[in-house]
């Protein structure tokens, strides 16, 4: 369901899992340093969301579109737990993202 970039902790699909399913992390892939464009396809093929900072997401997908689906964390430097709270606090909203298959991306801000 999601695939965690390398500027987020991959403690934090420990964390997720159980709530979001298949949750992976690049490096868990052997898509530590990959670029964006393989981070893209990799996810595409595998049916998986791109959950990131990167703001280099949100351009591929206006560019090349849906799938796969981005979720970008739209907030500066986070701790592990506060980025968990601010996806735990938006599951219903990620998971209607995900379902309905109609958006390319979904911000993520803390509330």
């Amino acid at each position: 369901m999601l695939l965690f970039d390398e500027n987020l902790s991959f403690r934090l699909v420990k964390q997720l899992a159980s709530d979001f399913g298949d949750v992976q992390h690049v490096s868990e892939v052997g898509l530590l340093r990959a670029t964006d464009a393989e981070i893209w396809d990799f996810a595409k093929a595998h049916g998986l969301a791109i959950v990131s900072k990167d703001r280099d997401f949100v351009d591929l997908a206006v560019l090349r579109g849906r799938p796969p689906p981005v979720i970008v964390l739209d907030f500066g430097n986070a701790e592990t737990q506060t980025v968990a709270r601010a996806m735990n606090s938006q599951m219903n909203t990620i998971k209607d993202f995900l379902d309905r298959g109609e958006e390319s991306v979904l911000a993520i801000r803390l509330t």
